[in-house]
């Protein structure tokens, strides 16, 4: 499935180096690491591109391609790169709250469940969620967990779920029980071809940077640093190309626009 040093070209592509011991603060390190290399993008949706939630294609995506994706493929290679260092990783399904405070459909979101071989955790980590915490989140602790991007906490929901939450307000609902990845086909398809699914009906690039974030959202270009947010208007095609490529790494022949018919 992978080349010998396939690993060793994932961490290179996140500007990592190989860790000495698969303990919490090489997870810290390397979830840094992704999220601030690795675009947030939805890109695939619109260009017709199948998205095939086997490590193999997830690890080709993101190290041979340089691109991105979103949850299922994100955490989907990190999760293959973990294991591969030696961290014990679990897939985690989760319901996404919307701005109403409703629930999304089951295995909406894909988190992951990390353990490390210092005796911390479990962690909860999570690259593929957008903007979301820079640092993994203690999944036994129920109290205040303070991170760069806010203050988190997991409470118990019905049915021995965690819901997640940042500043006060919900993230998902966390199911803690083990899945298997191709659990979360159903949810992948949805997102790429319902027309109720927010994937499928704008475009995103988004990546975390050292002082904020950067996001193009079909032709504007926002630069968040703290709570100052700032756009600009991209007009030419050479402009939004040049911004794929100069802040999130992805060189495109075309530039992306919202497929109408996704099915199509």
């Amino acid at each position: 499935m992978f080349d010998s040093d396939w690993a060793d070209a994932y961490l290179e592509r996140i500007g990592a180096t190989r860790p000495r011991r698969a303990d919490a603060e090489a997870l810290c390190g390397l979830q840094w690491h992704h999220l601030t290399t690795v675009p947030f993008e939805n890109l695939s949706v619109h260009r017709g591109e199948d998205i095939v939630l086997e490590d193999g294609k997830l690890v080709h995506k993101i190290v041979t391609d340089r691109r991105g994706g979103f949850c299922y493929e994100l955490n989907g290679a990190f999760a293959a790169l973990l294991r591969e260092l030696g961290f014990r990783v679990t897939f985690l399904q989760a319901r996404v709250f919307d701005d109403g405070g409703r629930l999304g459909i089951p295995y909406g979101h894909m988190a992951l469940r990390v353990e490390t071989g210092d005796g911390t955790g479990p962690w909860l980590v999570d690259v593929g969620f957008g903007d979301h915490a820079l640092k993994p989140l203690a999944l036994d602790e129920r109290g205040e967990q303070e991170d760069p991007c806010g203050v988190f906490r997991l409470r118990v929901a019905p049915q021995g779920d965690l819901d997640l939450s940042r500043d006060g307000k919900p993230q998902f609902r966390l199911d803690p029980r083990p899945r298997e990845q191709a659990d979360f086909r159903a949810g992948a398809w949805y997102h790429r071809t319902s027309p109720d699914s927010h994937f499928t009906r704008s475009l995103v690039c988004s990546r975390r940077t050292e002082a904020g974030r950067m996001t193009l959202s079909g032709r504007t270009l926002i630069t968040t640093v703290g709570d100052e947010r700032h756009e600009s208007p991209l007009g030419t095609d050479a402009e939004v190309l040049d911004a794929y490529r100069d802040h999130f790494g992805l060189h495109l022949a075309t530039v992306p626009v919202v497929r109408r018919d996704p099915n199509a």
